[in-house]
């Protein structure tokens, strides 16, 4: 009986030690420095960090895993488990000495999950030291960089002590809307979302054998949950092989994505709506025509709102290097329950909802709903009506309950936030549901998800989700940036609760703020009867975002009250 994750890797190793388990693009190039890391290989370096876990008495502590992207977090990751050991997946440091926010995450972290040990590469664990003035809470903590832990520990690793319900490690939460809390996912929840990934993703035997067990390209950060639980773990859940790159390296040159899922030739890759856009900024002729795209079959988006204008987009910009548009799979999940819960239908292009014709956005394609897909296998989904916990009918929109197998634990150490989020009980249901806190509504088995309760914008006693007033906002203007708009609300005193958009605006069309500006308010008066109370332009990469490429709406909306935003300044007419 396979018990965690590590059993399926000792498996793979015995039937397969020397198929490439992970191939790590150093440079994000494929003519660049390729590191890779065999089934075997993989074993024996899990099980060398396991005993000097083990040895050290470790079992059932928790380890903050502080790696730059590569081969090496991975081994530390299953070491983990493979002792035991409660993995903690956090940002390293590196060349992020003076960024106050990662320094105050980190101690948040270490401190909120009770850190025992602290995993690494070796320039991390280094830099760790040099950092000692602005981190004493490191001082009594052991630190160690695995790699110099000698393939021969591997000889004295037992076989831990684990059962379905021990907790494997703790996924923090990118904390969009709160203080990060750490979820609590135990073995069980990882291999049932590994089996709801597979099921759902279409990663049959025989599409395995079709890509020849090239299965996965991916940049996304491994210490967030969809880089995470996606490509890394499901990798290691089918045995197959995941070529994988810097999120950096992504950002500098998004074409590398591409590139490289034209060489390996994946069957699944993916990212948040965001990526996708940036693609489009690179996406010359001469690129078109290096590419061949017809490999890729999942091509998921998820993590924030997926928008069918970028389907669009991106469908005919690529349709000459192979790209399907039945290939784009939307899906939509969260920490809570471990990763996925719904996804799209493999070989189906995705379902649009076309908008209401007397809604905002009547009449235009670009702002059809997107559907994220059906629940997985054993995960049921209900819409619930958050204040009376009753259940909606079909196409009402309320707060997106889920309950299967998936659902994790709860937050550590956290008995109420616990019993909040984990323990809700709906009129005809058997068992508890997690609430997400995300608001949405089912049509044909299908959920559509539309936003943030705790986003929720009321004006006048109507609502208004922030999702709508940004698309509206950047429809009116190709000058804004997709993706990069964030709307809320303030008080206005005796005139109530009054909204405002914050815009990243392109550099080259600071000359024409003003009319922006005008065409967004007219824009959102027309669409949603509502007057802005403001509408500010900012620079571009300026409104915050979480790990997962959210907009943190909470956070500009008190740097907007702070006057901390990072505003363009007009050209003076004069």
């Amino acid at each position: 009986m396979v018990r965690s994750l590590v059993d399926l890797l000792t498996e793979h190793a015995s039937h397969h030690p020397d198929r490439t388990a992970y191939r790590h693009l150093v440079t994000g190039d494929t003519d660049g420095e390729i590191l890779e890391i065999s089934y075997g290989r993989l074993a024996d370096r899990a099980r060398a960090i396991a005993a000097w876990l083990q040895e050290r008495g470790l079992a059932g502590a928790r380890a903050v895993l502080l790696y730059p992207p590569g081969p090496d977090f991975i081994s530390g990751y299953l070491g983990c488990l493979a002792a035991g050991v409660v993995a903690v997946p956090g940002v390293p440091p590196q060349g992020r000495a003076q960024n106050h926010r990662a320094l105050v995450r980190m101690k948040r972290l270490v401190a909120d999950a009770d850190a025992k040990v602290i995993l690494g590469g070796r320039e991390v664990i280094t830099a760790l030291s040099g950092m000692a003035e602005h981190l004493p809470e490191l001082a009594d903590i052991p630190r160690v960089a695995t790699e110099d832990i000698p393939d021969e520990a591997a000889a004295s690793w037992r076989e831990p002590d684990l059962s379905a319900d021990s907790v494997a490690f703790l996924q923090y939460t990118s904390g969009s809307t709160s203080a990060p809390r750490g979820v609590m996912v135990t073995h069980k929840n990882l291999l049932d979302n590994e089996r709801v990934i597979t099921e759902r993703m279409g990663h049959t035997p025989d599409a395995i054998a079709e890509h020849g067990h090239e299965m996965f390209v991916s940049w996304l950060p491994v210490y967030h949950d969809m880089g995470l639980i996606g490509p890394v773990l499901n990798t290691v859940y089918l045995g197959v092989t995941a070529t994988l790159f810097s999120p950096l390296h992504f950002l500098q040159q998004p074409q590398r994505w591409l590139t490289a899922i034209s060489r390996y030739r994946p069957h699944t890759s993916g990212g948040p709506n965001f990526a996708y856009e940036l693609c489009l900024k690179h996406a010359g002729p001469r690129l078109l025509d290096e590419l061949d795209l017809s490999s890729w079959k999942v091509a998921f988006n998820g993590a924030e709102p997926v928008r069918a204008a970028t389907l669009r987009r991106f469908a005919d910009t690529f349709a000459p290097a192979g790209f399907r548009r039945q290939a784009f799979y939307p899906c939509y999940g969260l920490a809570e329950a471990t990763l996925m819960v719904t996804g799209s239908t493999v070989h189906t292009p995705p379902t649009l909802l076309q908008a209401a014709e007397t809604g905002p956005h009547a009449g235009q394609s670009d702002a059809a709903a997107v559907s994220s897909g059906r629940p997985g296998p054993d995960v049921t989904v209900a819409i619930a009506d958050p204040e009376r916990c009753e259940e909606l009918p079909e196409g009402e929109t309320g707060e997106i309950w889920v309950r299967g197998p998936s659902v994790a634990k709860g937050y550590w150490r956290n008995a109420l936030a616990t019993r909040e989020t984990f323990r809700a009980t709906l009129t005809g249901h058997d068992g508890r549901f997690l609430r997400t806190g995300d608001l949405g509504f089912l049509r044909d088995g299908e959920l559509f998800v539309t936003g943030r309760l705790k986003d929720l914008i009321v004006i006048d006693g109507r609502n208004h989700y922030p999702q709508d007033l940004e698309l509206t906002a950047e429809m009116a203007h190709p000058a804004l940036r997709p993706g990069c708009t964030a709307a809320f609300s303030v008080d206005g005193a005796a005139g109530g609760e009054q909204a405002v958009v914050v815009a990243e605006i392109a550099p080259d069309a600071v000359s024409e703020a003003e009319k922006i500006i005008d065409v967004i308010c007219s824009g959102t008066g027309e669409a949603h009867g509502l007057s802005l109370r403001d509408v500010v332009l900012v620079r571009p990469g300026t409104i915050p975002k979480t790990s997962s490429g959210k907009i943190q709406r909470h956070a500009t909306r008190a740097a907007y009250l702070n006057g901390t935003l990072a505003v363009v300044d007009a050209p003076d007419p004069s």
